[in-house]
C-alpha cells in the first residue's frame, strides 16, 4: 500500500524518546511515568506509541475503557494497563481475561467487582474535589472497607487534580487543597492497616507545575506528545518540548477564482481579485475542525495559505495565490513544519476555542499513521 497518498500523520518517535527523558529528569526518582494512551494516544495511535514507549523501559499506561486495553493487549503490550473509567458488569470477565486492572469508581462499584467472583486488580479511585469519579476522601471508614473485598487486589490508590492547569492563587490554593486531602486519606489508609499500593494524582498539567509531588506514578497525557492545551498556557516547569505529530495532506488540484465568484458550500467566499486556489484531500471527517471555514490556514512550501470556503467532509479549499509554484500532489502542512513555519495543534485549538487534547484526539482512524525514528 502506497503511504502518504491522501492525507496521513506522521509521528517522530525520537521527540517522543524526548520528552520520555526531560519528564523523568523533571521528577524524582521514585516517579515512574504512566502515560494516558487512551483515546488513540491522543489521536496519535496506541500501539504504536505503546510499543515505543515499552521499547523505553515504561510498563504502566492508562487507557479509558477496556476496549482501548484489549487493542493493546491484541498489539503486544505486556506491561500494567489501567482502566480510568467505569466498565459495564457485562465485560468484568474481560478484565480478568485480558488482565487489565479496574478503576474503583467508588464503594458500591467495587462491591460489584468482588460480588462477580473474578480475581481482579484494581485502583482505589479517591474524590478530592473534582467531584467526579472515586470515593469521596473524607469517607476513610467506607474506603476502609474497599480492603475487606477478597477478591480485589488494589495494587493503586489515586485522585485526580482539577485545576492544575490554573496559573491563579485561587486554582493553585485548590490543588494544595486536593493534594493535602489525597495525602491525609492516603496516611489514614495505611494507619487502618491498608498496604502494598502505588499511588498516583498528577496528570501532565500536574507534573509541570507541581513536579516534587513523591507520588509513585505520574499519568502524564497530552505534554508527553509534545503539546499543551492552549498556546498561551504558562508551567511552573519551563520544560522544552517536541511535537510528536504532524498532519499532513496532498494538493488535489489548482484553479482560477476571478473576481465576483465565490467558492464551496454554501457559497460563503467571494473572491475579491484574482486568485489560485487548491482543493486539498482532507476534511472533518479526518478531523480538521469544520469552524477553521474561512479562519484558519495551512502551509504549501513553506508558505501559509489560508483556508477559504466551508471545510467539506473529505475536501478543504486553501488561497495558493501568495504560495510559489503549487502543483497537485504537493504536500500540505495543517500541524507541523514547512520550511520556516510551523503549524501547533495549541493554535488549531485557539482558533477553534477548544483545547489541543480535542483536536488531537479527533483526528480520524482513516488517516495513515507512520512512525519515524529520524
Amino acid at each position: 500500500m502506497y503511504q502518504k497518498g491522501r492525507a496521513w500523520i506522521e509521528l517522530n518517535l525520537n521527540n517522543l524518546t524526548y520528552n520520555v527523558r526531560q519528564f523523568q529528569k523533571l521528577l524524582p526518582a521514585s516517579c515512574t511515568l504512566m502515560p494516558a494512551v487512551k483515546a488513540n494516544a491522543y489521536g496519535h495511535g496506541a500501539p504504536i506509541i505503546a510499543r515505543a514507549l515499552e521499547n523505553m523501559g515504561i510498563c504502566d499506561f492508562c487507557v479509558a475503557s477496556v476496549g482501548e486495553g484489549i487493542e493493546l493487549r491484541d498489539a503486544g503490550i505486556t506491561g500494567q494497563i489501567l482502566i480510568l473509567g467505569y466498565t459495564s458488569p457485562h465485560q468484568f470477565p474481560e478484565l480478568s481475561r485480558y488482565r487489565l486492572t479496574q478503576t474503583l469508581v467508588d464503594y458500591e462499584y467495587a462491591r460489584a467487582l468482588h460480588q462477580s467472583g473474578l480475581s481482579l486488580d484494581v485502583h482505589v479511585g479517591i474524590d478530592t474535589g473534582m467531584h467526579r469519579l472515586g470515593e469521596r476522601s473524607e469517607n476513610i471508614e467506607t474506603l476502609r472497607k474497599i480492603w475487606q473485598f477478597q477478591n480485589l487486589n488494589i495494587t493503586g490508590v489515586f485522585s485526580h487534580l482539577c485545576t492544575a492547569d490554573g496559573a491563579t492563587e485561587s486554582d493553585r490554593a485548590f490543588a494544595r487543597k486536593q493534594i493535602a486531602s489525597f495525602d491525609a486519606s492516603v496516611a489514614a489508609l495505611k494507619a487502618h492497616g491498608c498496604s502494598g499500593f502505588k499511588t498516583h494524582m498528577q496528570g501532565s498539567y500536574g507534573v509541570l507545575n507541581y513536579p516534587g509531588l513523591r507520588y509513585d506514578f505520574a499519568r502524564v497525557g497530552i505534554a508527553l506528545y509534545g503539546a499543551y492545551c492552549a498556546p498561551t498556557d504558562e508551567t511552573e516547569a519551563d520544560l522544552p518540548l517536541r511535537p510528536v505529530l504532524s498532519l499532513k495532506s496532498r494538493i488535489e488540484c489548482v484553479k482560477e477564482l476571478h473576481p465576483g465568484e465565490s467558492i464551496g458550500y454554501g457559497l460563503t467566499f467571494t473572491a475579491a481579485r484574482e486568485m489560485q486556489t487548491a482543493a486539498v484531500s482532507i476534511g472533518y471527517a479526518d478531523g480538521v475542525p469544520r469552524a477553521l471555514s474561512n479562519r484558519g490556514h495551512v502551509l504549501v512550501n513553506g508558505r501559509k495559505a489560508p483556508i477559504i470556503g466551508r471545510i467539506c467532509m473529505d475536501q478543504l479549499l486553501i488561497d495558493v495565490s501568495g504560495a510559489p509554484h503549487v502543483m497537485p500532489g504537493d504536500e500540505v502542512v495543517l500541524i507541523g513544519k514547512s520550511g520556516r513555519n510551523q503549524i501547533a495543534a495549541s493554535e488549531l485549538a485557539d482558533r477553534t476555542d477548544t483545547i489541543a487534547n480535542e483536536i488531537l484526539s479527533r483526528l480520524g482512524n482513516r488517516l495513515e499513521r507512520i512512525a519515524t525514528a529520524l
